[in-house]
């Protein structure tokens, strides 16, 4: 491993969601006005943002949260998970009314739906985001998706970029994005749907040429699922993912997202922070849930000595 980067700023901040994630599994999902017999339920606590918060602390590097939770018991036990797993939760705004929740429908193929009800996720201000931002003086990385309002993100984006700080955006679920967002986006990371909905020929990312045609092509991953990731950035590199039999796909890209980000600030140069996020998440896909499926610090610890 070759590290890089300025370790005194190694704090991971992520602005984003937390939800309960309400899980069902099933043989296959019920077609219109069709009623079908689940499996199994499960509760677990997720948010695109949590996740990533959680992935990157398991890592080892220290991690603070931005994002809304609801005056519910949703909310609390949120709080509580979050600490238990070491992150800051310090500048997380708590709201009046309900928590983020995530209706979940996961096959026995291991695919998934999701629906999202934002709740507090929503209530945050662009204002009151920035300025619990200027409390945290170690901050060297934020990560940033959709699942809060995206007016906030480009906010953040543009103080950061400002004061030396590394954006990382990962555009899901896709939304039409500002152009500053991207402007101000050192680290874009897609899946194959998210690269094609930038595209503007709706392309995936299938050689060389159409990934270079991608309008905003400066430091990007590109992640493929069970093949890996292509990172790119002065040049192409693709990088193969372990072969594995998925249980449940739930969270892995999330699970990759914090695993490079906590790699980046590690200091490893980018092609080693994202075979270590593709490593933690094809472990994660042999395990139920999101955060549950996520390796422990001591697993991670003996991941990296592998990379």
């Amino acid at each position: 491993m070759c590290p890089g980067g300025n370790l005194a700023k190694n704090r991971v901040l992520v602005v984003g969601s937390t939800n309960v994630d309400l899980v069902t599994f099933m043989k296959r999902v019920p077609d219109g006005g069709e009623t079908v017999i689940g499996r199994e339920f499960q509760q677990h606590f997720g948010g695109k943002g949590a996740n990533q918060a959680v992935m990157a602390a398991r890592c080892g590097v220290p991690v603070s949260m931005i994002a809304g939770v609801g005056s519910d018991d949703f909310g609390n036990a949120m709080l509580q998970n979050l600490e238990r797993n070491g992150i800051d939760i310090a500048p997380i705004f708590n709201f009046e009314g309900t928590s983020g929740v995530a209706h979940i429908w996961v096959e026995d193929d291991g695919e998934n739906r999701i629906t999202i009800i934002p709740g507090a996720n929503f209530k945050l201000s662009a204002k009151e985001v920035v300025e619990r931002i200027g409390s945290l003086s170690d901050v060297g990385y934020i990560v940033a998706q959709c699942e809060v309002p995206l007016d906030i993100i480009a906010e953040v984006f543009k103080v950061a970029k400002s004061i030396g700080i590394t954006t990382i955006f990962n555009p899901a679920p896709f939304l039409p994005l500002p152009e500053d967002l991207l402007t101000n986006t050192d680290w874009l990371v897609v899946n194959e749907t998210e690269f094609s909905q930038l595209h503007p020929r709706r392309s995936e990312p299938i050689n060389d040429e159409v990934i270079r045609s991608l309008p905003r092509i400066g430091n990007t991953v590109i992640t493929l699922g069970s093949d890996g990731a292509i990172l790119v950035n002065e040049k192409i590199t693709r990088i193969p993912a372990p072969k594995k039999t998925p249980i449940d796909t739930t969270g892995a890209g999330d699970c990759l997202i914090g695993a490079f980000a906590a790699g980046l600030a590690m200091g490893f140069q980018p092609e080693v922070a994202i075979k270590l996020g593709i490593a933690c998440a094809s472990e994660s896909v042999m395990r139920a849930g999101a955060q549950t499926s996520y390796l422990s610090k001591e697993e991670v610890n003996q991941l990296i000595k592998t990379l």
